[in-house]
């Protein structure tokens, strides 16, 4: 492949990001990528209920990939950084196409998610510092953490009243978040028709709250003595 195709290819590239259209799409790729993670990230996880054996033997399988798995979170961390970043860019197009606000508008469902960036950046950021800091290098614990025994770490963590009701408030943002984000991905997509508009926006709504709920049960049940 010649540099003029090369170069030709990447000005198409920036040409179709630039646009408010392109941004939407990065958005909802990134978007589709990240939820995705999310719900099979929350499954791995829910194996706390079924005993110390079968979490760590996940988190085993997990760290046996090596190369591979650290190509997964080098893919996360870029869909995250790009959704961020495209978030931001459209609300502060928004702003600039509108300094003043109208006194009543309907915000269209493909808005939401760069409205909410103000908030959901840091969600982002803040699960990926906990996982970190909890699950691989150990300082959020310190002399708890136990290299290997994830179940004993989760134990441990969650047992933390505060660490816990950091995790179940920003999983219910992050549910919130999921709902209205996983609608705009379909809209952004051009996924929008009178007929199925509405199943999507169920199929959102479930999707938020299997989330929510399923992040939630497990510092709820280790809080109350269910999960020891």
């Amino acid at each position: 492949m010649s540099s003029i195709a090369v170069n030709s290819g990447l000005n198409r590239t920036t040409t179709f990001y630039q646009s408010v259209v392109g941004k939407k799409v990065v958005m909802a790729v990134t978007g589709f990528v990240l939820s995705g993670f999310v719900l099979g990230h929350m499954f791995g996880n829910l194996q706390l209920f079924q005993g110390r054996e079968k979490l760590n033997h996940y988190a085993e399988m997990l760290q046996s990939l090596g190369g591979l798995l650290w190509f997964v979170r080098f893919v996360l961390l870029s869909a995250a950084v790009l959704h961020v970043t495209a978030a931001f860019q459209l609300w502060r197009l928004k702003n600039e196409a509108r300094p003043q606000a109208y006194v009543k508008k309907a915000h269209i469902a493909t808005s939401y998610a760069a409205r909410t960036m103000i908030w959901s950046g840091p969600i982002v950021g803040a699960f990926l510092i906990y996982h970190i800091l909890h699950f691989t290098t150990g300082q959020a614990l310190g002399d708890q953490f136990i290299k290997g025994d994830v179940y004993h770490n989760v134990i441990v963590g969650f047992q933390n009243p505060a660490a816990s009701f950091f995790y179940i408030i920003a999983n219910i943002l992050l549910a919130i978040h999921l709902y209205h984000g996983v609608w705009s991905m379909f809209q952004s997509l051009g996924v929008n028709h009178p007929k199925y508009t509405p199943k999507l926006k169920t199929m959102a709504k479930v999707y938020g709250w299997v989330v929510g709920i399923g992040n939630v049960s497990m510092p709820l049940a280790v809080l109350v003595g269910l999960v020891k």
